[in-house]
């Protein structure tokens, strides 16, 4: 074991002490929906159930006891975040007798904002991104003297994240996924994991929309990308930072990219068969496993940290939405017949036929391609497979009735 890893590892069982009484020890829960669907052996690590509902309460907590006890406040802290190191700061901060302001990009979720303000920090919205709410910060701190805690470029911080990884049997496991943003979280469960077990594979996650740390890994040097937008606003950053970016390249195994619909999949998938809430960039892990993403081989143990539960409950429905219409779960379809009596019972007592539950039907009859005299019928409706779609369809066409799904 190298003397850099060495001494992390050992602030890392430090910090566990420090802040232990602070924080949950999350569970770390075998999945055997998700191992059936990989061929992995899953388990899911749990920190959608931590205090504030995320990991970045534990680098809050390492942090700022440090501050305390040492003496290093003096006006206050304050965080730069689009809602968890938020959550995670103003909550540490308030159980610690700290004032704390916090700068959110203004597209943070609103679950995020008000669960901030709700533990009684001031909320500043800045800017479209993290690396623009940190101008905003920069300024308050010339201001006002405050003591900024960085969201992943801070040893202490990291220290604070490698806690997470203590509580994972390094020993009995092939690989762990992870979430990455600026990189804290996978610095610090990386230091514990590989400390303890170094032929663990340690992969983490990003999303296509902020590429950064996998073109940066790639190329040996750290390089800048603008975000672009993503349901995992919690992993857009520009760049990660000198200090993670060294763990990083010395201790990660690997990067991998998802995509905005694998994440929502993913998201679906932890509510309808784990009974899991999770958030955007929280779910980007089992998003990368569900997709194949992995170079392993199937049978490996493999622990999947499910990062933060913070997800607004608006965009929670959508994605349900978007989902079950994307597996044919709920269809949309369309017909055009003659405007009179009797051809919308004879479609609606077609879909009861395949057991079909109706949300919702409208009727349009000015639309260009609807000619005089008829009528286009819009049916949106539940089934239990895709597969009884052709049985609807061929009966209706057996009546003269041509019915097409509407993407």
């Amino acid at each position: 074991m190298s003397e850099k890893l060495k001494s992390n590892f050992e602030k890392i069982l430090e910090t566990k002490n420090l802040i232990s009484k602070y924080i949950h020890e999350t569970p770390l829960d075998f999945s055997t929906t998700f191992s059936n669907m990989t061929g992995y052996k899953v388990y899911l690590k749990l920190e959608n159930l931590q205090k504030t509902g995320s990991f970045k309460v534990r680098g809050a907590f390492s942090k700022l006891t440090r501050l305390v006890n040492e003496g290093r406040v003096k006006s206050g802290v304050i965080a730069v975040s689009a809602g968890n190191h938020a959550q995670g700061v103003a909550y540490a901060a308030r159980t610690l007798g700290v004032s704390a302001v916090i700068v959110m990009p203004e597209l943070a979720p609103v679950s995020k904002y008000l669960a901030t303000r709700s533990y009684g920090a001031e909320v500043i919205q800045y800017g479209k991104f993290l690396h623009e709410s940190m101008k905003k910060a920069e300024e308050l701190i010339r201001e006002r003297g405050l003591t900024l805690i960085h969201p992943y470029g801070d040893i202490e911080v990291i220290w604070g994240q490698g806690t997470l990884g203590l509580e994972l049997p390094a020993q009995d496991l092939d690989a762990v996924v992870v979430p990455v943003g600026g990189g804290g979280l996978i610095s610090g469960v990386a230091l514990a994991v590989k400390a303890r077990n170094p032929n663990v594979k340690v992969i983490g996650v990003q999303s296509v929309a902020s590429p950064s740390l996998k073109v940066s890994k790639s190329l040996r040097r750290l390089v800048e990308i603008e975000p672009s937008f993503s349901i995992a606003d919690g992993i857009l950053v520009k760049s990660p930072s000198e200090l993670t970016f060294q763990f990083i390249d010395e201790f990660v195994d690997d990067i991998v990219l998802v995509d905005d619909f694998e994440i929502s999949n993913a998201i679906y998938l932890l509510l309808e068969r784990n009974k899991t809430v999770v958030e955007g960039a929280g779910a980007a892990s089992l998003a990368a496993v569900l997709s194949g993403k992995l170079n392993l081989e199937r049978g490996r143990k493999v622990a999947v940290v499910l990062s933060g539960g913070n997800i607004d409950m608006p965009l929670l429905a959508q994605i349900i939405e978007k989902v079950l219409y994307h597996a044919h779960r709920v269809v949309k379809v369309k017909v055009i017949v003659p405007d009179k009596p009797g051809y919308l019972n004879t479609i609606l007592s077609e879909v009861a036929m395949i057991r079909g539950n109706v949300i919702e039907v409208v009727h349009d009859r000015i639309s260009s391609d609807v000619p005089p005299g008829y009528t286009k019928i819009y049916i949106t409706f539940e089934v239990s497979s895709p597969e009884v779609l052709e049985t609807l369809f061929t009966r209706l066409t057996s009546k003269g009735i041509l019915a097409t799904i509407v993407s």
